[in-house]
């Protein structure tokens, strides 16, 4: 069973910046197009971008506007999303799990939930 357990998250000033980490437990990853996703306070999780299983392409939420970087290292099982000029409104708890995507649109495929990290941005 594809399974997640993200790190890294963390409190940060508006403005600052944060590396997340996804560890998968399956193998091969490389077989599965990996996403982060968000959930804020009383919000729907929604998703935040979708990296091909080799790494070549990633899909981003519209909202992302060229601040977040997802990359992935299939050797180590691990998807990282560094995230950059981050705003108050990037406060959520962000997991990831197996995706797909279409333009801006991530979608969630499959993969239990982890625990997810909690990113706070806050002054």
């Amino acid at each position: 069973q594809l399974q997640f357990v993200e790190s890294g998250g963390d409190l940060v000033q508006p403005g600052g910046s944060l590396k997340l980490s996804c560890e998968a437990s399956v193998l091969p990853l490389d077989y599965y197009a990996i996403g982060w996703f968000r959930q804020a306070p009383g919000q729907e999780r929604e998703g935040v971008s979708c990296i091909s299983s080799d790494g070549s392409t990633t899909n981003n939420a519209a909202f992302v506007k060229g601040r977040f970087t997802t990359s992935r290292d299939n050797r180590k099982q691990t998807v990282y999303l560094q995230m950059n000029s981050l705003k108050l409104e990037d406060t959520a708890v962000y997991y990831c799990a197996a995706c797909a995507a279409d333009g801006t649109t991530i979608v969630y495929v499959g993969g239990s939930w982890g625990p997810g990290t909690q990113v706070t941005v806050s002054s």
